[in-house]
């Protein structure tokens, strides 16, 4: 169901909080995907985390949560337990996961003190759901995160069900959804899942923008005309401290008639002077696009595309980049995009291309759609809802559902 304004879709969802009896989250534990995998996933009928139920189904999960909070929360965890543990804080531990769906009621309505594989398996699925490495032992991080009160659940829920109502996107047949709090890039067809690929999206400074583009060629080599406020952070003082950066960095300055500049003439180059000129970086092993870019006009001139720092994947925290989308699969992301039924791009043909050192652009036959979203707390209809961190700061000031209007469709 669609809904006129987000105002009137979250009254009757939070009128019925205080109405109805407490209830998992979720009435059974469902397998999650694992959280942070280095490598792009395939799965079979898999659900994407952004997909045409998303905003309902996070509404109704914002129900949940508020309705847990205000039956009295659930249990804290004060320490770390795991396979060795027993007693009261396991007990506690089972509780906390079936309050949220990752275990059945059974397993924790008669106080179980022990410890055993069903427990460590709904701690990997909560894990998993939080975008934690999946150790199945409730950790001092894991705990952070189980501590998290069930109202803040409810109020991240309800911020990311507002900023979705405004995206406006239609949801075709085949999209690419990047979820940026959880600095994660999906490939979506037919709404499953087709791959999910680790990203590198902006940082607290330099904010990757919620936005709906299409994507419309991959490009092979590609140059990088660097924005203005990159040249005046930060070219501007690094050649002035060293005139051979530019030269190391096969970054090349072009007057307002496209003429190469002499580098010695902008040794002293003011950042107020450096708007005059155009900066481009070559192509080549240092080009921050890396070797591909996924073109994808739009206004806020940001793109995704490959990185020449593929260490930096490997970080929990990958909010780095100065606004764009690096992604770790790109290669396969770009073949899936390019994929006509001609089998002319597969990963290793890119591959080739790119080695042949040449610039190119090859146009999609059909462009793709794509959806950059902040989605801090989310839900589907195959389990609990996940959650990662504000990372943006966007929910400050969100309250869960207000109560006493009703739901009107959109």
């Amino acid at each position: 169901m669609r809904m006129k304004s987000y105002a009137a879709a979250i009254g009757l969802l939070a009128a019925a909080i205080f109405s109805m009896p407490l209830a998992p989250v979720w009435a059974e534990p469902a397998e999650g995907p694992p959280a942070d995998a280095r490598e792009a996933e395939r799965p079979t009928q898999a659900l994407p985390s952004y997909g045409p139920e998303t905003e309902s189904a996070t509404l109704q999960a914002a129900r949940r949560y508020a309705d847990i909070a205000a039956s009295g929360g659930w249990p804290r965890i004060l320490r770390p337990v795991g396979p060795d543990s027993h007693g009261k804080p396991v007990a506690d531990l089972r509780r906390r996961l079936a309050l949220e769906g990752y275990l059945p009621e059974a397993q924790a309505r008669d106080g179980d003190e022990n410890w055993d594989d069903e427990l460590s398996d709904a701690v990997r699925r909560f894990q998993a759901h939080v975008g934690l490495e999946q150790t199945g032992e409730a950790s001092r991080q894991t705990l952070r995160q189980l501590n998290v009160a069930p109202a803040a659940r409810a109020r991240a829920l309800s911020a990311t069900a507002a900023r979705l109502s405004k995206m406006r996107f239609r949801f075709p047949e085949r999209y690419v959804a990047v979820n940026l709090p959880a600095a994660s890039v999906e490939a979506v067809e037919n709404d499953e899942m087709q791959a999910r690929y680790d990203a590198i999206v902006g940082g607290k400074r330099n904010r990757s923008p919620q936005i709906t583009a299409r994507i419309v060629s991959v490009d092979i080599n590609p140059t990088w005309t660097v924005p203005a406020s990159i040249i005046r952070k930060e070219l501007a003082p690094k050649l002035r401290r060293n005139p051979k950066y530019f030269e190391r960095e096969n970054i090349k300055v072009l007057d307002g008639r496209g003429r190469e500049v002499d580098l010695q003439r902008l040794r002293r180059l003011s950042a107020a002077r450096a708007a005059n000129f155009t900066f481009r970086q070559e192509p080549g092993p240092k080009n921050a696009l890396g070797s591909l870019r996924l073109f994808m006009p739009n206004k806020e001139q940001v793109f995704m595309h490959d990185t020449p720092r593929k260490d930096l994947f490997d970080k929990n925290y990958r909010f780095l980049s100065h606004g764009c989308v690096r992604v770790e699969g790109v290669y396969d992301l770009a073949a899936w995009l390019l994929d006509d039924g001609s089998q002319q791009w597969d990963e290793a043909a890119l591959r080739d291309k790119v080695d042949e050192g040449d610039s190119e652009k090859i146009d999609l036959n059909e462009p793709t759609a794509v959806a950059w979203v902040y989605m801090t707390g989310w839900a589907t209809d195959d389990g609990p809802a996940h959650f990662r961190r504000d990372i943006y700061n966007l929910d400050k000031g969100a309250k869960p559902p207000p109560r006493g209007k009703a739901f009107a469709s959109r």
